[in-house]
């Protein structure tokens, strides 16, 4: 395959809105030195063209996906988060902010199938399934780390009521919520090894972990917010959206990791993982 300066990413995401994440997630592929692809259900990509992979946040993962039935949960409506004390912040907050509301008042309405979307867990599914056959490097955002776990045979708890004991639940684009990164993880060679804020807006988080992966950060309630492949190249997972903190260096820092892996990965040819066992489809 013809190896560009800029590899080329592919980013997933509805068909039916997500604008604002594909445009955050765009940008931050493009100052990390590589060229985003846009992946729907609708307009779908060979993954041959591909030097890595983002799977992007949205709709719950389908509990069937990993053996479950659907649970039918109420949650109340949370009022919004206070900005933060940082100038940057303050400054980006609203602008996120904006373009996140323009777009899904802008956006076409979908199908809906309980907060899920079918078409395209099963085209993330095939889309992980070939790119770890071919060790692409992959990041998973919010539901995208969820659906890497399923991949790998995990599960996901579908409501964390309950869970938030030690720190009140956040669910804001600000850095407001603290995870802890064990220092012998792969992440904490790109963010640092000492605890962190990061943004959340997940409703659901990680219960049992797939074949082959392990924690690469908890919050302070114990609940999963990245995971990692212990034996591939670069398969991370974060159950925040980097993609909305342009601000901070580390956070870019992700980004700049996929991309340096993908610029490696475009000389490998295509092979199963060492200790890799492929999940069914």
């Amino acid at each position: 395959m013809r190896h560009s300066r800029r590899p080329i990413i592919g980013v997933t995401g509805p068909d039916c809105g997500g604008a604002a994440a594909w445009i955050f997630t765009r940008l931050a592929v493009y100052l990390a030195g590589g060229r985003a692809v846009h992946i729907t259900p609708a307009h779908r990509c060979d993954i041959a063209r591909l030097e890595g992979l983002i799977v992007g946040g949205g709709a719950d993962v389908d509990p069937k996906l990993y053996g479950r039935e659907l649970l039918h949960i109420t949650e109340a409506r949370r009022p919004a988060q206070a900005a933060g004390p940082w100038l940057l912040n303050l400054v980006l907050f609203p602008l996120t902010w904006l373009i996140r509301k323009f777009a899904a008042a802008t956006a076409r309405p979908g199908p809906r199938h309980g907060g899920r979307d079918p078409l395209r867990d099963a085209l993330e599914m095939r889309l992980i399934h070939a790119a770890v056959l071919r060790r692409l490097p992959i990041l998973g955002i919010c539901r995208g780390c969820q659906l890497i776990n399923v991949h790998f045979g995990g599960s996901l708890y579908q409501s964390l009521k309950g869970f938030y004991v030690e720190d009140p639940e956040v669910r804001t684009i600000l850095p407001r919520k603290r995870i802890i990164v064990p220092p012998e993880t792969k992440l904490a060679k790109v963010l640092g090894r000492h605890p962190r804020r990061v943004n959340a807006l997940h409703r659901q988080a990680i219960a049992q972990l797939g074949r082959g992966l392990r924690v690469a950060a908890r919050d302070r309630n114990s609940i999963v917010q990245a995971i990692e492949h212990e034996a591939l190249p670069f398969v991370l997972g974060v159950q925040w959206h980097p993609e909305y903190l342009p601000q901070m260096r580390e956070q870019r820092a992700i980004f700049c990791a996929l991309v340096r892996h993908a610029r490696a990965a475009a000389h490998v040819e295509p092979a199963a993982g060492k200790n890799y066992v492929p999940a069914p489809l």
